[in-house]
């Protein structure tokens, strides 16, 4: 681990805490570095502003998404099951890297136009990418209706942005249970043939499977926020 990088991880994960817990515009240097036992030179040592550390929340957050991604569409060869296994992570993460994934989606506005984001925004259209691709293959297969591939995909990632505002951990529903009932409406409407969609569904399923050990096994590239 380069020197410093401990520390670097350290401020990043106390930050992503009090940005999940209060927002960006609830947390400051001062309250972060009574925390963690540091002085706010260190915190400007190594991000230089706050805005800088929101940017490398966002970056790190999305690398390991994608990360995830990647391994989901190497494993799974069909695009019903790819699609449904990124449906599947996108509850999934309400409840995996729940702090980071709350702290994303509530600052989530703040990526559309701000300078230091620029990377964040390279990432998420990385992301918003292949997922298109998934559901534009699933449309060239005609296992997928025809759709415009990148509307559904913002469509779909967009209602997931919104999911820390109402899905609770230890709320009346699992996300489990969520997470069947978002591949159930999603490719409920998709499929031309919609006799795989309980398996696809299913939080034993295929999909569901795959994307837990996808996120269990994914290799985040070494952090380059803190390069940067």
């Amino acid at each position: 681990m380069p020197r410093g990088a401990g520390r670097y991880a350290e401020i990043l994960d106390a930050f992503t805490r009090h940005i999940a817990e209060v927002g960006y515009d609830g947390t400051n240097f001062g309250t972060v570095a009574a925390e963690i036992g540091v002085s706010k030179g260190t915190i400007v040592h190594h991000f230089r502003t706050k805005e800088r550390i929101l940017a490398a929340l966002h970056e790190s957050y999305m690398e390991r998404r994608i990360a995830e991604l990647e391994l989901i569409l190497k494993r799974l060869n069909q695009p019903e099951t790819q699609l449904a296994a990124i449906l599947h992570a996108f509850v999934y993460y309400q409840v995996e890297d729940r702090t980071a994934t709350v702290a994303f989606q509530r600052e989530i506005a703040r990526l559309a136009d701000e300078p230091a984001m620029a990377k964040g925004r390279e990432l998420r259209e990385r992301y918003l990418a292949r997922v298109r691709g998934v559901i534009q293959a699933g449309v060239d297969s005609q296992v997928f209706r025809p759709v415009d591939a990148g509307v559904d995909a913002l469509l779909m990632f967009g209602s997931a942005q919104w999911a820390w505002t109402w899905f609770t951990p230890e709320g009346s529903k699992s996300v489990e249970e969520i997470g069947t009932a978002l591949v159930d409406l999603v490719l409920g409407g998709l499929l031309v043939d919609r006799s795989a969609l309980p398996d696809l569904a299913s939080a034993e399923g295929t999909a569901a499977r795959s994307m837990r050990e996808a996120v269990r096994d994914a290799v985040v590239p070494e952090d380059s926020a803190q390069a940067s």
